[in-house]
């Protein structure tokens, strides 16, 4: 990997006559013979949808609803947290009966938040929805707004909302590329959507030029693609559109990774931890275009995508048009049913596809295949041996590099040097585990420490985040301690200030302690007073008596 992105810098000229090559990969069996020719059906409502919270690279989406909400088609129920999300509607309509932990699909395994939907089989919008979008006339923020507010994320598999990426574009754009190279074994969910939609997906390609405005156009389709080629080039002669070129790239796993493609088509390389948009280029899968086409031109979010079942496990392989929350059990069940020696259940493709366990778990935005295998087609690999360091692992290695040093690192928990040799550029394609004759299973191990490394990251933040509340805490009773004494204070100077008035001031304290206190010496004594007054009001009574009596007297003596 390179460490600059400027010196990759190429004209807009680029001719794309001659393809370069990446380094390793592998020429596999398709197996796509299995639903290359089978038409998409609809998948129908299923009794359940389950939800995840989380089907995009970034934060999971914010839950607006509760157990006991009625929802219809289409309803936002979960909304955008941050840059780096995206929202989440409902697939159908019906009633929230939980919100909480279900199984999703992932490698680990682990339950994650869900809102299950009992759907009531009307699968009915709100309202009618509104006319198509001048996209044309929309400016490009405006039209990338209205992809975000759709949720569109990556159909590739990856998942990285798709309104990030046209927001890289604000720097100026070389090249659109829109990916179109389905390169693992069995799947086929591109194909057919280029065959029978390729209206839509030219068009979903417009909209997306103009909102990045690139110099180029470019949409790159693998050589085992002729119908799907066919129907693309068609539909561009029956509009004369010469702004999008269709290009065909060699069918070597895996030449659909976004670097390696790019890599085939203009020989720049991607800088480590960077992304295309570093190089001047915008990659959009050719089924996220088809779902920018339903947002803005019919005005519906995404809801669903086209999933293949396949595999010798089940009994009819089919393309199946699937709502968002489905159960990956009722597909099974579309496609016939299991057959009799089904040994695995795989989530995506024999290379990077991972197994599992439960097949209650639901279809996300990013999933594009569910296959059954049989002990027959994929036996079960031997257990693994120790190293011989061969060095076939290197030599197939797409991202160009040391699976072998990261197995060692990854297998030590030595996940700083793991770092140190671009861990993370590893994009987990199985080339180097295929290949491996020691049957080490390493991209499990890649796996395993990227997860150990995300995590030890989460706990760093989240000590930082608690020491950072525990020091606010401490600030704010410091200032909640200076303003106490602050006012404190400010009242001691209003008692005993040395300004022009204090000499007043004083006096008239003085005088109110000498008032209070005269009233208490007054009420202390007042009792007394009282009956003094009246002991002297009877003595002068009885005296007057006295004096009435002897006049009385000397009156009538004489």
């Amino acid at each position: 990997m390179v460490d600059s992105a400027t010196s990759f810098r190429r004209p807009a000229s680029v001719s794309f006559d001659h393809l370069e090559t990446f380094h390793g990969g592998l020429k596999l069996t398709g197996h796509r013979e299995l639903t290359a020719a089978r038409p998409i059906l609809p998948a129908g409502v299923p009794p359940l949808l389950t939800i995840p919270l989380q089907q995009h690279i970034g934060t999971a989406a914010e839950c607006l609803v509760q157990p006991g909400d009625a929802v219809y088609k289409g309803q936002l129920i979960a909304r955008q947290v941050g840059k780096i999300s995206a929202a989440v509607h409902a697939s159908s309509s019906g009633t929230v009966i939980a919100v909480e932990e279900r199984p999703v699909p992932h490698p680990s395994g682990l339950r994650a938040p869900c809102i299950v939907l009992e759907t009531d089989g009307l699968d009915r919008y709100r309202d009618t929805r509104p006319a198509a979008l001048d996209y044309t006339r929309m400016p490009a923020d405006e039209l990338c707004d209205h992809i975000r507010g759709a949720g569109i994320v990556g159909l590739g598999g990856a998942g990285f909302p798709t309104h990030v990426k046209l927001g890289c574009s604000t720097d100026g754009i070389e090249m659109l590329l829109i990916n179109a190279v389905e390169c693992e074994p069995y799947i086929a969910c591109d194909n057919r959507l280029m065959q029978e939609r390729a209206a839509e997906v030219i068009e979903g390609v417009r909209v997306l030029q103009h909102a990045v405005r690139p110099q180029n156009c470019i949409i790159a389709i693998e050589d085992g693609m002729p119908e799907a080629e066919t129907a693309l080039r068609t539909v561009l002669a029956a509009n004369n559109e010469t702004g999008i070129t269709i290009t065909r790239v060699p069918e070597i796993y895996p030449s659909g990774g976004e670097r390696q493609l790019i890599k085939i088509l203009t020989g720049r390389e991607v800088p480590s931890q960077g992304f295309p948009a570093d190089i001047g280029i915008i990659c959009q899968n050719v089924g996220t275009a088809a779902a920018v086409y339903n947002a803005v031109i019919r005005q519906q979010p995404l809801l669903s995508r086209i999933v293949t079942v396949t595999g010798e496990g089940v009994l009819r392989p089919q393309n199946f048009e699937t709502l968002v929350g489905t159960p990956v059990s009722h597909l099974i069940a579309c496609a016939g049913g299991y057959t009799q020696d089904v040994e695995r259940l795989l989530i995506g493709g024999p290379m990077m596809g991972y197994a599992v366990s439960d097949d209650h778990i639901p279809v996300t935005k990013t999933m594009n295949c569910i296959l059954a295998v049989t002990r027959k087609e994929m036996p079960a690999p031997p257990p693994a041996q120790p190293c011989i360091r061969c060095g076939k692992c290197t030599e197939v290695c797409p991202a160009e590099l040391l699976p072998q040093q990261l197995y060692w690192y990854a297998h030590s928990n030595n996940l700083d040097a793991a770092q140190d040799y671009s861990l993370f550029d590893c994009i987990e394609c199985g080339c180097c585990a295929y290949v491996c004759p020691s049957h080490i299973p390493l991209v499990q191990y890649y796996r395993h420490a990227k997860a150990e490394i995300w995590a030890r990251e989460k706990r760093t933040l989240a000590s930082d985040l608690a020491r950072q509340r525990h020091e606010a805490r401490l600030s704010r009773l410091d200032r909640i301690k200076q303003e106490r004494e602050a006012r404190m204070a400010r009242k001691k100077q209003a008692l005993t200030g040395d300004d022009g008035s204090s000499e007043l001031k004083k006096a008239t304290i003085q005088a109110a302690l000498e008032r209070v206190k005269r009233k208490k010496e007054l009420a202390a004594t007042a009792p007394k007073n009282v009956d003094n007054l009246t002991a002297e009001q009877q003595q002068l009574i009885a005296a007057a008596d006295k004096r009435r009596q002897q006049k009385n007297k000397d009156n009538s003596t004489g």
